[in-house]
């Protein structure tokens, strides 16, 4: 006798036609909870303001789940009178140190003073409203909110408040004050505190708390969550065959796929890059660097002030299935991560769709970095600080050699218990 399914509520910002990494996460996990027992349901606002959009994964939605809408107001219409630049919010960016002009450090300080946790906090209290009416109505057994926006948490810390048997699932995509942008946010003390006070209390009351990193988990436990690490992953039709042979390209091509802001800017990299342009003219007359998504527009001036712009190729922003196309026609993928200590515990969610590229990685950011550990296990690639400059060079060089006599080049190993499907029966073994 079949068990009867049973049902989880899935509350989240982010769904197609959202673009980008934040929509991946759940967009999958709804996609195989069925196949272990569990009937997904997702809320999410009617008009969202995504700071990216990609129609293309809306094919990715099941037809026959089921879907709840609600109107929510957003103030980043306000914000914007301020500057184009203020639309990077949408995505958690923003200008730093002598970027910023007058209106960028009064947008971020209204931002992180008067909108917390985040600007969607207006719709905590329409949401709640709608769902307290929904779960007396409905047989609900999980509750999940995915953060960020962290707002979405509060809705779930009230609900869970007047429902207290109902299992609720608090799932951190980033950290909340653990981000490295948080300590550019212009703070008072009183809003810091606050910020810290919300915190402690999803911690405190969720059932169970999603990290997607192992330092992450390890950090929100000794805040005194029940935390556990289910990281991020890639789609099981893109997985590579075992010992895939290298097939040498026309030009040699370092890709970056997705946002690359001024917090994450691999300044080591582009210094390397034009040394061994000045140094190397096989290199230079191969090299081609190619960024497929959004590149800030500081960085990129950067580059074409210097050597580098007879290599670059800017593709913007393409469909999911396009960006992971151009990362199986790329010699080496790049990924990058805030250089502070604090930051180790992010595992950017692209790495996964790397190793399933299979494909070299070059990763920069702090020492002992959880992407660290990952590539050293799978044998994927090399991990960097910000300062090393001779030992990056090295790499890029040896590489270079390598895909210059067609060498044949192994796929990484032991990728498989990153696979959507294998992560999602781990959620089921949690739920």
């Amino acid at each position: 006798m079949l068990e009867t399914p049973k049902n989880i509520l899935i509350i989240t910002y982010y769904w197609p036609p959202a673009g980008g990494p934040g929509v991946q996460r759940w967009l999958k996990f709804v996609k195989y909870l069925p196949e272990f027992g569990w009937n997904p349901t997702v809320f999410i606002p009617e008009n969202p303001s995504y700071p990216i959009e990609d129609y293309t994964l809306n094919e990715e939605v099941n037809p026959e789940l089921d879907i709840i809408r609600t109107r929510i107001w957003e103030p980043y219409q306000l914000a914007e009178i301020f500057g184009k630049d203020n639309k990077k919010f949408k995505a958690g960016q923003f200008d730093v140190g002598h970027h910023q002009n007058w209106k960028s450090r009064l947008s971020i300080w209204v931002r992180g003073n008067f909108f917390i946790p985040d600007a969607r906090v207006f719709w905590v209290k329409p949401s709640v409203q709608y769902l307290r009416k929904y779960l007396k109505e409905h047989q609900v057994d999980a509750l999940v909110t995915t953060g960020p926006p962290h707002s979405l948490h509060l809705i779930g810390l009230q609900l869970k408040q007047e429902f207290p048997t109902l299992k609720w699932i608090a799932d951190f995509r980033d950290p909340w004050t653990e981000i490295s942008y948080y300590q550019h946010l212009k703070l008072t003390k009183r809003a810091d505190r606050k910020h810290r006070d919300l915190e402690q209390q999803v911690f405190e009351n969720a059932d169970i708390t999603l990290a997607t990193s192992y330092t992450d988990a390890e950090n929100f436990s000794r805040k005194g969550a029940r935390a556990v690490c289910i990281t991020n992953g890639y789609d099981q039709l893109s997985e590579p065959e075992p010992h895939t042979v290298h097939q040498k390209s026309e030009q040699f091509t370092l890709t970056y796929t997705g946002v690359l802001e001024q917090l994450r800017n691999p300044r080591v990299l582009w210094n390397v890059l034009n040394e061994i342009i000045a140094e190397n003219t096989d290199f230079a007359a191969h090299f081609q660097l190619k960024f497929v998504g959004r590149t800030d527009d500081k960085i990129m001036e950067h580059i074409q002030q210097s050597a580098l712009k007879k290599s670059v190729i800017e593709m913007g922003y393409l469909p999911h299935a396009e960006a992971n196309a151009e990362m199986k026609k790329a010699d080496m993928l790049l990924i990058t991560n805030f250089p502070h200590v604090q930051s180790k515990g992010i595992i950017p969610g692209k790495i996964f769709e790397y190793l399933a590229s299979g494909k070299t990685v070059i990763s920069f950011g702090p020492a002992g970095s959880d992407v660290h550990r990952i590539l050293e296990e799978t044998g994927a690639g090399q991990h960097f600080t910000y300062d090393e400059h001779h030992r990056v060079k090295q790499f890029i060089l040896d590489y270079f050699f390598r895909w210059k006599s067609g060498e044949k080049m192994l796929s990484p190993r032991n990728i498989e218990r990153f696979s959507r499907r294998n992560l999602t029966q781990q959620l089921v073994e949690l739920l």
